[in-house]
């Protein structure tokens, strides 16, 4: 977790900046933050210095019930970019908007 003083280093920035974007099926009918949760994380991401091409965002989950972890091929991106050592910033909302179970994690 970065706080708003520390800076990223040259090794996260050479990396991907992450903004991993879920809403549950209500929340996609209810709420349409989800557009605008695009734009503030990548302009976070590029306000921390990552260069827009290197801004990656993951949308693919928005309708998805985070009890269903196995079924969400946008989660599985990410978790797969990480563990390959791909990135260097994951930004979301809601961490509970990853996973809901520990099994998924």
């Amino acid at each position: 977790m970065m706080s708003d003083r520390s800076r990223p280093t040259a090794d996260q920035l050479r990396r991907l900046a992450v903004a991993y974007i879920r809403q549950s099926p209500g929340q996609v009918l209810k709420n349409v933050e989800s557009r605008e949760l695009r734009y503030e994380f990548t302009d976070r991401a590029l306000s921390l210095g990552w260069e827009r091409e290197r801004v990656l965002v993951i949308d693919d989950d928005l309708g998805q019930r985070g009890s269903h972890g196995g079924e969400r091929s946008g989660f599985e991106r990410l978790v797969a970019e990480i563990g390959l050592g791909h990135v260097g910033l994951v930004l979301g909302r809601e961490v509970s908007r990853l996973a809901r179970r520990s099994a998924d994690w």
